[in-house]
């Protein structure tokens, strides 16, 4: 049985569409972009960029004994436990 589809429009600006503008299948492309970035997004704020109060408090809790700091390999972001040895 096929799955039921749904159809989803947005704007975009003149610069990005004249960057997607030759791309052949621009539907399946946006498609593995976003599919892409859902499995990037972040697993506290769920993508929004802002904390709840309440996954404030956990954060604060959690940082306790935990930071964040530069990769020396790839200079990323990484969280570090302190009580690491």
């Amino acid at each position: 049985m096929k799955k039921k589809q749904g159809i989803i429009t947005f704007k975009v600006d003149e610069d990005l569409l004249s960057a997607i503008k030759d791309i052949p299948n621009r539907s399946e492309f946006i498609r593995a972009a976003i599919v892409g970035a859902l499995g990037s997004v972040c697993p506290l704020c769920s993508g929004s960029g802002m904390l709840t109060p309440k996954q404030k408090h956990h954060w604060d809790d959690f940082a306790i004994d935990h930071f964040v700091e530069k990769c020396h390999d790839c200079h990323e972001s990484v969280l570090v436990c302190s009580n690491t040895p």
